[in-house]
């Protein structure tokens, strides 16, 4: 039987939904019937809307996608002071204040605490800077990701942008294409780090060569079906599909065709394009995308020319830019410099801050990058010293140290109703005593640990030298949070998951986890060893026991039960004390 989701998405789905929102917002929050909250937030999510969690009803997360983290002079701004004016609430971040944005792992930016009233208002200021949120979320297109810096790469082999362009045109708002059993992720890389990431996406479009009548032809090798969401984490699978670039949007058009009409609906669980791999094999794949969805011969897969990849590859910087951080020149001798954002969040007047940086020495265009990072192009070399003197970049550095160079995080439980855990604090609070109190061999200049709330594998954790997923565990007789630990992940030319290591293991005995293991590998490696070869070197046995669990110095931000508060940051957290529902003509404090 098609499930609830499904029979919501019958009824009201796609550009439709547009109207009903704006409706609301004018109605105001109650005027959402209380009885349909599930079918019209699932529904928002078309236009990139999520509702936040338990105790934060008539609150809402607002995600905008530019294609492949392209972001156009002036819309890095404009972005800045939607955040400022519309992304406030009720009580502040500790760390972050109130106000802010956060890059995601996939070249994407998310606002919180919007009020549905507010959303039309937002809309039109993104309309005017040619930004949408139209399928950020929802069981449709996604932002297509990919190298953010396409086109101004010296070392890259194809250019991406184009195609990445040309599928954002094709493939957002086309009816044909906009409800799908599920979310529909799609990779475009055409560099030499892989940092598109096209494994861990549901279809990865990867730079290869192919002879074609006696001449070596550049496109894209085509692989299907990968993912890390749930235990169940997937690479993806060659179809052996040859793609030229004016190619790659029909044969994407006829692949997501075939996941539309054969993909599961009856099972949200398994309704992604992997378990339909799984099923099929990528063989009868690419015979019924033949058969019935493309009307030219699909070439055989050429020579891919993934043998140099070194995006959270988990190998030696060879590049010198494998995330991108730092100062790197471009192909007609300006430079882009990448800004690490420690955990992706960046408060709303330092993003305009940054905004005046990129237009005062640059072009003004800024990228995003899946470390959840951002990057200034265009930078003439006589202006870089006054540009890398600029304050804001004290902060948000372009060489910053390891440990924070490589920290990724989700949401959260301060937002996400999935997570288990808190995960933004905790892992700039990390970082911090990692970076004060574990020494790194000289020659590690990236170090990635990943901490994901849950499951749900949004901090990508299961690709990170140290991955870190949420848990809950008992520890002095109550119940705290706490963390699975892996290590050993990456992607590249050979990719591999996490092993798991250490589980359930209280958040504040984490860190000393960490030390004891980062130690013995900078006692114990050979010559140039890197992290992830050492720890795959090893048997299970020997990785539980130096990332023996252990109380330090460190003192973890928020040890009580996040998910019984209404926000974990407020002085008064409990459900009882929420101020929702909230409204931004009549808002109810958090102290009545």
């Amino acid at each position: 039987m098609p499930t609830d989701v499904e029979k919501w998405k019958d009824d009201i789905y796609g550009e439709e939904i547009k109207d009903h929102m704006r409706r609301f917002a004018e109605e105001g929050w109650e005027a959402i019937p209380e009885d349909e909250h599930d079918a019209w937030f699932e529904r928002f999510k078309w236009w990139g809307l999520y509702h936040q969690r338990d105790g934060q009803e008539s609150y809402f997360m607002m995600r905008i996608g530019p294609p492949s983290g392209v972001l156009e002079p002036g819309q890095l701004r404009v972005i800045g002071e939607i955040a400022r004016d519309f992304a406030t609430g009720p009580a502040a971040n500790p760390e972050f204040g109130n106000g802010y944005a956060d890059v995601t792992t996939r070249q994407a930016v998310q606002l919180h605490w919007i009020n549905i009233e507010d959303v039309p208002k937002i809309w039109d200021r993104l309309d005017e800077a040619g930004l949408s949120t139209k399928q950020a979320c929802g069981d449709s297109w996604r932002n297509i990701v990919g190298c953010p810096v396409a086109g101004k790469d010296k070392r890259e082999f194809v250019d991406a942008l184009p195609v990445v362009k040309d599928l954002n045109e094709n493939f957002k708002g086309n009816p044909e294409y906009a409800n799908l059993p599920r979310k529909w992720k799609v990779s475009v890389t055409g560099c030499r780090e892989g940092c598109g990431q096209g494994d861990i996406n549901d279809v990865g479009i990867e730079p290869a060569e192919k002879n074609i009548d006696g001449e070596t032809v550049r496109g894209f090798n085509i692989r299907l079906g990968g993912g890390l969401a749930g235990r169940e984490p997937r690479f993806a699978r060659d179809i052996d599909v040859f793609a030229e670039p004016d190619e790659v949007t029909p044969i994407l058009g006829g692949l997501s065709g075939l996941f539309r009409d054969y993909g599961n609906r009856d099972n949200r669980r398994r309704a992604r394009i992997k378990f339909l791999v799984d099923e099929w094999g990528p063989e009868k794949v690419r015979e019924t995308l033949q058969e019935e969805y493309v009307d030219f011969y699909l070439k055989t897969a050429g020579e891919d020319l993934r043998e140099e990849y070194s995006y959270n590859a988990g190998v030696p910087d060879d590049h010198g830019h494998a995330d991108h951080v730092g100062v790197h020149e471009q192909p007609n001798g300006n430079y882009y410099v990448g800004l690490n954002v420690l955990v992706g969040r960046v408060g709303a007047e330092e993003m305009i801050e940054i905004a005046d940086v990129a237009e005062k020495y640059g072009s003004g265009e800024a990228r995003l990058t899946q470390r959840q990072n951002i990057i200034l192009m265009d930078v003439p070399e006589e202006r870089l010293d006054a540009m890398l003197d600029e304050p804001v970049l004290e902060r948000y550095s372009p060489d910053p140290h390891p440990f924070q160079r490589g920290s990724i995080a989700c949401t959260g439980t301060e937002f996400c109703s999935l997570s288990i855990v808190e995960t933004k604090n905790r892992q700039v609070r990390l970082s911090r005593w990692l970076k004060e109190n574990v020494e790194l061999p000289e020659d590690v200049s990236n170090f990635h640990i990943h901490l994901s709330g849950c499951t749900a594998s949004c901090a990508q954790p299961q690709i990170a030298d140290i991955s870190l997923r949420g848990m809950k565990t008992r520890k002095d007789g109550e119940t705290v949070e706490a963390l699975d630990i892996g290590v050993g992940g990456g992607l590249g030319k050979d990719p591999s998951f996490a092993t798991w290591i250490q589980e359930r293991i209280a958040v504040d005995e984490v860190p000393g986890a960490i030390r004891n293991l980062v130690e013995g590998f900078a006692a114990r490696r050979e010559d140039g060893q890197t992290f992830r070869e050492f720890v795959n070197s090893l048997h299970a046995d020997e990785l539980e026991t130096l990332a023996s669990p252990e109380e330090t110095s460190y003192e973890d931000p928020y040890m009580h039960n996040t998910k019984k508060t209404w926000y974990p940051y407020a002085e008064d957290d409990d459900m009882e004390s929420s101020p929702a529902p909230n409204s931004p003509v009549d808002a109810i404090s958090g102290d009545d």
